[in-house]
């Protein structure tokens, strides 16, 4: 199955690809099905079923919202996300949804959404089953999905093949594993990046592929800027307060100062990645990279790649995500980037390697010092649970994206101070990871049962949905 740069890269709403994102194309699927089928008309009523993980922190996660917009008809990549509290709020109070925009029914979020803390699916932590119903309440459509992480999307039709794309396209260099990169590395003198834009030529031209990428980065940019830029405290009841702004005029001060201060460079990479996970925790737009829960990685190493690397250009933002999609995919292919399924080292870990290996490559590293990387980075997040207070995505995940945006910044200088030998390699350390995650105890995986989430003393009792 072929993966592309833009099936990791999505622009979308927070503050969760699995439990945002991907109810809402898993919602919109449906209905979309069920207009296919020409039923919508006679819709009445949907009932939408949440299980697992889903069931468990999906309304701090903004599930239920998310689905209702799906419903609607709307798109992660297309919705306004400054309307969305608006709109959902004239929803619950007229009880009228309207599906795909063209059919109005009557809604009652009680009766009509149900979420299961305690009770799974076999296939996957993140299920939910749709089912219409006409007026006489006969069952005229049901649909399972599955939000597999990064807000792919896969139905119960294929619980028995690989759920990670449908897309048969043929690629130039076919790879499911590093050594298989590496190997074509070194046959073709070619870089990571250049394997990876060879590849993603079977879908669209070199120039869209850069003209895209290049999107992408500045939505990244408006993110920082947005997060930056906003002040107060992040709903969902903890009454977190974000930082972002006031770490920004701090640092402008600092910098005019103590401009010699090496260590500032480290403090600008922190309020890249705390603005960006404060705007998705808010529910904002963001790019998943390769997650919501992660997305501030990236776009901070890139940040920093921009605004602290000599001679930095558009040329390696580009090759920076074509990188970091390639062994994202690998992580993708191999175990997984879903927090419910294998916890935050699934998460936080894959986005620091893959930004780490990305880090490598434009600064000037061979394919072996890449590989070692994005090997060191996910090394040293194994066994990293998934354990959010409240189920909301922001203690301890807007901090673990700092921290682990510098540690993707270490790793790579780690590699390109060696000349690409190390004893642990990228596929094995990928292998054990899932195997990490399949140990790992369910309280562990985005359930928020165990770890900080039960631990902490003082936490609201009232966490409202984001």
């Amino acid at each position: 199955m072929a993966i592309s740069v833009f099936d990791l890269f999505k622009i979308g709403i927070g503050p969760s690809s699995s439990h945002t994102v991907g109810p809402m194309i898993a919602a919109r699927k449906f209905i979309l099905d069920v207009e296919n089928s020409k039923q919508l008309k006679n819709v009445t009523r949907i009932k939408s079923e949440m299980y697992g993980s889903l069931g468990a922190t999906g309304k701090a996660h903004g599930t239920p919202k998310a689905i209702i917009l799906g419903l609607e008809g709307e798109e992660p990549d297309k919705v306004d996300a400054t309307l969305i509290s608006s709109r959902i709020e004239k929803i619950d109070s007229e009880g009228q949804l309207n599906l795909l925009g063209k059919h109005v029914i009557n809604y009652d979020r009680v009766a009509d959404q149900k979420l299961y803390r305690r009770k799974s699916l076999p296939f996957h932590p993140n299920g939910m089953t749709f089912s219409a119903y006409d007026k006489k309440n006969k069952e005229i459509a049901k649909k399972t999905y599955y939000s597999v992480g990064g807000g792919f999307v896969v139905d119960d039709s294929k619980e028995d093949r690989d759920l990670i794309t449908e897309d048969e396209t043929k690629i130039t260099f076919p790879y499911d594993k590093a050594a298989q990169l590496l190997e074509y590395c070194e046959n073709e003198s070619l870089n990571i990046s250049d394997i990876m834009l060879a590849n993603e030529s079977a879908w669209r031209s070199e120039s869209k592929i850069r003209k895209e990428l290049l999107h992408l980065w500045s939505v990244m940019q408006a993110v920082v800027n947005r997060g930056i830029n906003n002040e107060g405290v992040l709903p969902g009841g903890l009454n977190v307060e974000r930082r972002s702004n006031k770490l920004y005029l701090q640092l402008t001060e600092k910098s005019e100062k103590n401009p010699d201060d090496p260590l500032t460079i480290l403090d600008w990479v922190t309020l890249y990645a705390l603005a960006t996970n404060e705007e998705n925790a808010a529910g904002g737009t963001v790019v998943t990279a390769p997650t919501n829960g992660a997305a501030g990685i990236i776009p901070a190493v890139l940040h920093y790649y921009m605004n602290f690397v000599p001679d930095a250009d558009e040329d390696g933002v580009v090759r920076f995500l074509l990188t970091a999609a390639a062994i994202g995919i690998l992580y993708k292919k191999n175990a997984s980037i879903s927090g419910a399924e294998v916890g935050c080292q699934g998460e936080v870990g894959s986005a620091c390697s893959m930004a780490a290996g990305a880090l490598a490559e434009v600064l000037g590293g061979t394919p072996s010092q890449v590989e070692n990387a994005a090997e060191i980075a996910m090394e040293h997040n194994l066994g990293l649970t998934c354990d959010p207070i409240g189920g909301l995505v922001q203690i301890p995940c807007i901090e673990r994206n700092a921290s682990a945006s510098v540690k993707a910044i270490h790793a790579a200088r780690m590699a390109l101070q060696g000349d690409g030998t190390h004893f642990v390699s990228l596929d094995r350390v990928i292998r054990t990871m899932r195997k990490t995650g399949e140990d790992m105890h369910l309280r562990y995986k985005e359930t928020s049962r165990g770890g900080l989430a039960t631990n902490v003393l003082e936490v609201p009792v009232n966490i409202i949905e984001c």
